[in-house]
């Protein structure tokens, strides 16, 4: 077996891990609570932590293999930043689980874990040699700091959408309901991509196009789903294939924003057939799970894990980055898109902090900034990576 089919292994390995793990800790947080049903609770609970230690030694092997093979951080393109962001989302939760031991998180953490990975397996998987830019120690230093402060920020907004969860009212029609439920919507998406990819690759769907880029060079496309959006210039090579219903500027990637809204498309049909066969909304269905759940902890989880994320992520995502910027382009700062969100969440985060320690926003407010704040971190990495085209488009 050769280093890369070795590290392919343990990456399917850690992933069926997170996913017993999962299970184990939804058998951890239900039950009722006499002494029988507690002690039940905490062994599942252990040996859930066990299993989700397993699953992220073998991430981690994937990660050192991987890197071996190809001699740089395996945090180059779109498959594997995003494999290594899932993989710093289980350490951060595993490291707020030994501080807290609140078995509630997995069942949220984990999930998201293996949603990431599973989005990071729909992108090319090969390894190719680094451009240009990229030859460079601070890309590991800038990306892995990055992504490692994205990680604690986003068990802030775990911690978050359990107290969500558990705290608004669902039997009756609000504003909060309404958004509680479209961030579940949201997730069932990232299901969307998953299933549409795989879908459209068993099929084997190819499309080729000719178009014009940014630079007025003319090019040859492939698109692996139905083109909703024509690249720029476009002319079709492929006839007997679906043709754009609208052209796209230079400036967006017309092929990767088809994926999008084909994700879109799957992800409301999913979630459609979940509420049509279950007559209920995900909120609540998960929210019975979380009856046992200490409020006050979980905002407390929340505002400490953007105290530990936030400085982090600014090193990473700015400091570093603007370091490497100089390196590779000549410039600390040039207005490309993931700089400017880059920047865009650092200061949403430290509205957050101000908001907190001066405004005393606890409790609901602070659990809805918290996934706010998620919610850009995503964006950041599926919109801006896929569809605008800059210098970090590497997908």
């Amino acid at each position: 077996m050769s280093l890369i089919d070795l590290s392919g292994n343990l990456l399917f390995t850690a992933f069926l891990a997170y996913l017993i793990a999962t299970l184990l800790f939804g058998g951890a947080i239900k039950g009722s609570q006499n002494d029988t049903a507690v002690a039940r609770a905490e062994k599942w609970g252990k040996l859930a932590i066990i299993v989700t230690i397993i699953g992220f030694l073998a991430q981690l092997g994937y990660f050192i293999t991987r890197w071996i093979y190809t001699g740089h951080a395996p945090v180059s393109n779109m498959f594997e930043f995003t494999t290594a962001f899932g993989m710093f989302i289980v350490l951060s939760f595993i490291l707020i689980y030994f501080l807290y031991r609140v078995s509630a998180l997995g069942v949220v953490a984990l999930p998201i874990a293996l949603l990431i990975i599973a989005y990071a397996s729909m992108f090319p998987s090969e390894v190719s040699p680094l451009v240009p830019s990229l030859q460079s120690h601070w890309l590991t230093i800038h990306v892995i700091t990055a992504a490692l402060g994205q990680s604690i920020l986003s068990i802030s907004a775990v911690a978050g959408l359990i107290y969500l969860l558990k705290n608004v009212d669902l039997t009756k029609k609000s504003k909060e309901r309404f958004w509680l439920e479209a961030v579940m919507f949201s997730l069932v998406l990232v299901v969307g991509f998953i299933v549409s990819s795989v879908t459209f690759n068993a099929m084997g769907y190819e499309s080729k196009f000719d178009y014009t880029n940014k630079e007025g060079i003319a090019s040859e496309i492939t698109y692996n789903v139905p083109a909703i959006f024509g690249m720029n210039d476009y002319v079709v090579l492929s006839e007997d294939k679906m043709a754009p219903l609208a052209e796209m500027p230079a400036l967006i990637d017309a092929r990767k924003l088809s994926t999008v809204v084909w994700s879109i498309i799957f992800g409301t049909i999913i979630y459609v057939l979940v509420r049509l066969i279950t007559r209920r909304s995900i909120s609540s269905m998960i929210q019975p799970l979380l009856k046992r759940v200490n409020s006050q902890l979980m905002d407390e989880i929340g505002y400490r894990s953007v105290l530990i994320g936030f400085p982090v992520f600014t090193l990473g995502a700015l400091i570093f980055a603007m370091i490497w910027a100089q390196v590779a382009w000549s410039r600390f700062w040039g207005w490309d898109p993931k700089e400017v969100w880059a920047l865009i969440t650092f200061l949403f985060y430290a509205a957050y902090l101000h908001l907190r320690l001066s405004k005393g926003w606890e409790g609901k407010k602070s659990a809805w900034l918290t996934v706010i704040g998620f919610a850009i971190i995503m964006f950041n990495l599926v919109a801006v990576n896929l569809i605008i085209a800059g210098l970090h488009s590497y997908a």
